[in-house]
């Protein structure tokens, strides 16, 4: 399928979750709207795939903390009127047929079908998450799933076995249709049994020394006349807990296999590390490919500012003004403040939403950022937190998870809260 048909795909990118494991990213906002790479949020990866790819018609289904979201996707795209593009906000909504809230990808689907089917022109449905990091051409997917002529098509990637009870797994035969699947296996002698076989991992280029399973991405294609006939015969909630399985042996299910980076960051350990290594000499994901950007919200800010800085394989967001601050391996991000004899050291600083001062509980007038003397390590730091003078956030006891005044401890790292407070000399 080339470029020229995608005007008759939809991107329909799944927002609706509680983003529990991303606490406390998500405690105030949703999770495609996580702040990522100092200047973009996590919905922004979706979005900028389906506009490289030529889809210009999106579709964002929300639930939890939905704001934040709909007012980044206003805020940051625009179609012209003779694209014929759109990007439509469906937010949860009660109404006479349904009066509970989303139960699940699939539920989000239903629940939204008569707006998701009102445009006639589109005839393909192509389902995506919003909260992983990749690059695809989806143009790909949607000629896979034509090609094959297959009731449903899934994206695959290549995961090590120690990954293989996050995700869902499948077994696919020589013409790459999918033969098993099973959601998120914990029993390691049923994890064997999906072991992708030798030959495969020849082909694939694949250490032959090493274990790899077939993972479910939670990409789904679905023409537009059968993902409206699958919701009308069944009421399940999830596409990978229950859709999906059931459809084995009775629909053809075709694997599309991606063999580029991908990750899901849908965990404060994922989300730290993806973001660190976007800062590498040759990160696996790359901010800089000048064909196929990431498009974010413009922000009309000033460049940053740095005096006497010390600054090693780190990113800078525009807009910040910085001091004499010895920065290492870190993501600073728009409008941070960072004052005299600080370090920061593998860290993600989200920077803040505005330049003004905040008031405290005892009414003062307290400036946004990080303040003197202080060392950050190992820590994300949200957006619009005040740290004082002469603070030590460096998981000073080694603490796998801790739950303290205005920071949370997350598989080792130190996430300090949006907007929280961090008064001068504290240690953590």
């Amino acid at each position: 399928m080339n470029k020229l048909n995608m005007n008759h795909v939809a991107g329909i990118i799944l927002g609706g979750g509680k983003g529990s494991r991303l606490f406390p990213l998500t405690k105030k906002r949703s999770k495609p709207a996580v702040p990522l790479g100092g200047k973009y949020r996590l919905v922004d990866i979706p979005v900028s795939n389906c506009i490289n790819s030529g889809i210009k018609k999106i579709f964002v289904i929300t639930q939890f903390n939905s704001e934040s979201l709909n007012r980044s996707v206003y805020e940051t795209y625009k179609f012209d009127h003779f694209s014929r593009g759109y990007i439509r906000i469906l937010a949860a909504e009660q109404s006479m047929e349904n009066k509970e809230w989303l139960q699940g990808t699939a539920d989000a689907i239903r629940k939204n079908i008569k707006h998701l089917a009102e445009d006639m022109n589109v005839e393909y449905f192509l389902i995506l998450s919003g909260d992983q990091l990749y690059r695809m051409d989806y143009d790909m997917i949607i000629s896979r799933h034509q090609e094959s002529r297959a009731d449903v098509t899934i994206a695959l990637t290549v995961v090590n076995k120690e990954k293989a009870p996050e995700f869902g797994l499948a077994k696919v035969n020589d013409e790459g249709e999918i033969k098993a699947f099973i959601e998120k296996p914990q029993e390691p002698s049923l994890i064997e049994t999906y072991y992708i076989p030798p030959s495969v991992k020849e082909s694939q280029g694949l250490s032959s020394d090493k274990d790899y399973v077939l993972a479910n991405m939670g990409i789904y294609v679905f023409t537009k006349e059968y993902l409206c006939e699958l919701m009308e015969e069944t009421e399940e909630h999830d596409f990978g807990k229950h859709i999906i399985p059931s459809l084995l042996g009775k629909k053809k299910l075709a694997g599309f296999f991606h063999n580029a980076y991908w990750e899901d960051i849908g965990t404060i350990r994922a989300f730290y590390d993806a973001n660190l290594d976007l800062t590498s000499s040759s990160p696996q994901f790359s901010l800089y490919d000048v064909e196929r950007p990431i498009y974010a919200q413009p922000l009309f800010l000033p460049a940053s500012r740095l005096e006497h800085c010390n600054v090693r394989n780190s990113l800078i967001s525009e807009g910040c003004i910085i001091h004499n601050v010895s920065i290492n391996r870190s993501v600073i991000g728009v409008r941070s403040i960072i004052n005299k004899e600080s370090t920061i050291n593998d860290s993600i600083i989200m920077g803040a939403d505005f330049y003004e001062k905040r008031s405290n509980k005892k009414k003062e007038r307290i400036q946004m950022g990080i303040g003197n003397n202080c060392i950050i390590e190992g820590a994300i730091i949200d957006k619009n937190a005040c740290i004082g003078n002469n603070v030590k956030i460096i998981n000073q006891e080694r603490l796998d998870s801790k739950e303290g005044e205005g920071y949370l401890i997350r598989d080792g790292i130190v996430v300090v809260e949006k907007g929280a407070i961090i008064p001068d000399g504290t240690i953590i």
